[in-house]
């Protein structure tokens, strides 16, 4: 039986990216060892550290005075390296589910940061609007994707600060104007590769303004000059996310990807709003996720929510379970999952309803 993998992250990857990886676990480069064991300082691996780099800034059209890098310990990391670099005397967080919120607790820590506005009056069930950016901020900061609750910042903000996005769930799903943005952060797990590397895009002249000490390895500006090789760096997960930018720039680039997901996103959503037995969790079409597609049961069915899972799994639907702080469905629907997914489950809620 085929599965469909609807798991929010570590998730779905190309099946590109898959036979690559596994060719390069066998012979990397054409060098007979393994990337599991090969030497980060080899030429080999610079070659794929610097075209992957090259990648990232061909497919999102980087701007010159940006820097790519590629560091550990995830998105969590950034929520406290952001403010270490950034935040001199205030920083502002829109606080849009759970991932924001932590990054805005990390920044109250290292300084003063206000919220700017939240959702969370209604569970994070919607994006904030009408909210006044404070002119004296050192940045902004937002998290585009919201993988619990499923709602997502589809447009570039205007701000009269410098901009931090945290893309971690939505990075490479639509075409970003860099240019808006001092740093963009985001995890590799969901569209670029298998947990282990976050990729940051960095913007220059944001840097070297804070007069605290900085921890080495927490300064951007290391691991700026040394090109992401401070330390040894993961270099499986960086090889790994070559082969997905690779694939990413033969299916024709983000835009090609924004049209593949709005439709793939339509499909679930239209049938979710059709069904008489779910209903989705974010009300306003405007807000919903084309990422993380959330739904639960109407209430007059709630009962039926585990047997649904059931149900589901046994037609091979993988990781559709709500987040353990929500509960109902979630289906992640990121670059790697083929239209054909989509379609399978949506046929399995409505044999799920044709019994009930």
């Amino acid at each position: 039986m085929k599965k469909h993998n609807f798991y929010a992250g570590p998730s779905i990857l190309p099946q590109f990216t898959i036979e690559k990886t596994i060719e390069g676990i066998k012979n990397f480069a054409g060098t007979g060892l393994s990337v599991l064991e090969i030497s980060h300082r080899s030429k080999e691996f610079i070659a794929c550290m610097n075209d992957t780099i090259a990648l990232v800034k061909e497919l999102l059209d980087v701007p010159q005075g940006y820097h790519v890098i590629f560091l550990g310990g995830g998105a969590s990391l950034q929520f406290c390296m952001v403010p270490i670099n950034l935040l001199k005397n205030k920083a502002a967080y829109l606080v849009t589910g759970e991932w924001a919120s932590k990054a805005f607790k990390e920044a109250k820590l290292i300084g003063e940061a206000v919220e700017v506005a939240s959702s969370k009056d209604r569970n994070f069930s919607y994006i904030p609007k009408n909210y006044t950016i404070p002119a004296d901020a050192d940045y902004f900061h937002i998290t585009t994707n919201n993988t619990i609750y499923g709602t997502e910042l589809k447009e570039d903000p205007d701000s009269p600060v410098p901009v931090v996005a945290d893309m971690s769930s939505d990075i490479f799903s639509r075409p970003v104007d860099v240019s808006k943005y001092a740093i963009i952060y985001a995890g590799a797990q969901k569209n670029l590769g298998p947990a282990g590397v976050t990729m940051v895009i960095v913007r220059e002249d944001v840097l070297g303004k804070v007069e605290r000490t900085i921890p080495t390895m927490l300064d951007y500006r290391t691991h700026i000059k040394a090109e992401s090789m401070f330390n040894t760096p993961p270099v499986f997960a960086v090889f790994a996310a070559q082969q997905t930018l690779l694939w990413l720039k033969e299916m024709g680039g983000v835009r090609v990807m924004q049209k593949r997901n709005e439709e793939k996103a339509k499909i679930l959503y239209d049938e979710i709003e059709r069904n008489k037995l779910f209903m989705p969790t974010v009300s306003d079409p405007a807000d919903r996720s084309i990422m993380n597609v959330c739904f639960v049961m109407k209430p007059e069915y709630k009962e039926l929510e585990a047997e649904f899972l059931d149900f589901a799994k046994s037609r091979g639907m993988v990781g559709i379970a709500g987040h353990r702080s929500v509960g109902g469905f979630r289906a992640s629907l990121y670059n790697a999952l083929p239209k054909e997914s989509v379609e399978a489950l949506v046929e399995v809620m409505k044999e799920f309803e044709s019994k009930k």
